[in-house]
């Protein structure tokens, strides 16, 4: 443990995730003594700039609420994105403020789970975040509440700080909760202990996780901070969960908190985002042979080998690739129309060129743009 948490401590590259919880008040508003001691552990722990720090910040929608005479998160979508549009510029200025006491420059990105399975527009949102870095500046990253819908969320910041982590090729990811780490039942309950480290699945096997935070403005819990922990940890980035008052601590490499080890080793960047930040548009039915040749031989997916085409996508957007008696086995981006793909069914791409032009000569879904998913 004494050596994990050393390589926490030498951690270069680090994202640090805070929940609402941690920066707001019940009612609504950003609580500023809390905001500026959060800066000032984050600012200290740059060591000058030898570490580089990406700040995944909720608290955009419950900064929203008191502003706009709301008393509680509103469950619609509509007054959700009102709330993050006046939000987002209150807590993105508290940031610019406080950290500008240490001279640190404050960098907004503002993403959708739409953005990141693009490839273009992923390529983009990478480039963006290592220039960021390379200038000497702060990103804070927010889910874009205002313009996202409920298709193309991500849900709660906490996947999307593990998703952030894996994009910008992190050494650490840091979960900030208003829970001082994860407990093998409610620890509101006495007979409850923090679990210290989690080497793998097993280690979970037995543990009684609950859903809901305390201050109730955020949407995570410890659900969705374990499933971060998961998906980081799978991708080779070591995670320490723990609560923001004990921040300095874990960005120290002290003992606090549940430490998380790898498990699994980095993979494509937008395969990850495709896995796990995805939503599919629709669906294709592969009949077996292109399930072996997908799932076994890794091949891309071509037109002989589809049987059926369901929902209503356009080219570019993530599917659903099943086997016949429906069960998932890929998520991939197509490259045609759903209204394209009846005409291709079960056709070679050498006749559909002939018949249609060379633009028809290529895979309904290239093997760089699939994921195949656990069975």
């Amino acid at each position: 443990m004494a050596s994990a948490r050393q390589s926490v401590a030498e951690a270069r590259r680090v994202v640090v995730k805070v929940g609402s919880s941690s920066l707001t008040t019940a009612s609504g508003g950003l609580d500023a003594d809390r905001v500026d001691a959060l800066v000032d552990v984050l600012a200290k722990s740059r060591d000058g700039g030898l570490r580089e720090i990406v700040l995944v910040s909720s608290g955009a929608i419950a900064a929203g609420l008191s502003p706009l005479g709301l008393v509680r998160r509103p469950k619609d979508l509509a007054r959700q994105q009102a709330a993050a549009s006046v939000g987002q510029g209150l807590l993105v200025a508290r940031y610019t403020a406080s950290f500008a006491r240490y001279g640190v420059r404050v960098g907004q990105v503002l993403l959708t789970s739409d953005d990141m399975a693009r490839r273009a527009h992923h390529r983009n949102a990478s480039r963006t975040l290592d220039q960021l870095l390379a200038m000497g500046a702060l990103p804070v990253v927010n889910e874009n509440d205002t313009v996202a819908t409920d298709e193309i969320r991500f849900g709660d910041n906490d996947r999307l700080a593990a998703l952030v982590a894996h994009l910008v090729h992190a050494d650490l990811l840091v979960l900030l909760s208003d829970v001082d780490g994860l407990y093998d039942g409610d620890p509101a309950k006495p007979g409850t202990s923090r679990i210290d480290e989690v080497t793998g699945p097993a280690d979970m096997a037995h543990v009684e996780i609950g859903s809901a935070g305390k201050a109730g403005v955020g949407t995570g819990g410890m659900v969705t901070k374990v499933e971060a922990a998961r998906i980081a940890a799978a991708a080779g980035i070591p995670v320490v969960l723990t609560s923001a008052s004990h921040a300095g601590d874990a960005l120290a490499g002290r003992a606090t908190g549940t430490y998380f080890h790898r498990t699994g080793r980095r993979s494509a960047d937008r395969l990850l985002w495709l896995q796990h930040a995805s939503e599919p548009r629709g669906a294709l039915t592969l009949d077996d042979g292109a399930v072996r040749a997908v799932v076994q031989g890794r091949k891309s997916l071509l037109p002989a080998g589809i049987a059926a085409v369901e929902g209503e996508f356009t080219a570019g957007d993530p599917v659903e690739l099943r086997d016949a008696a429906g069960r998932a086995v890929a998520r991939g981006l197509v490259n045609f129309d759903a209204k394209e793909i009846p005409m291709l069914i079960g056709r070679s791409t050498r006749d559909l060129a002939k018949e249609l032009g060379p633009a028809y000569e290529r895979e309904v879904v290239h093997r760089d743009d699939l994921v195949l998913l656990p069975g």
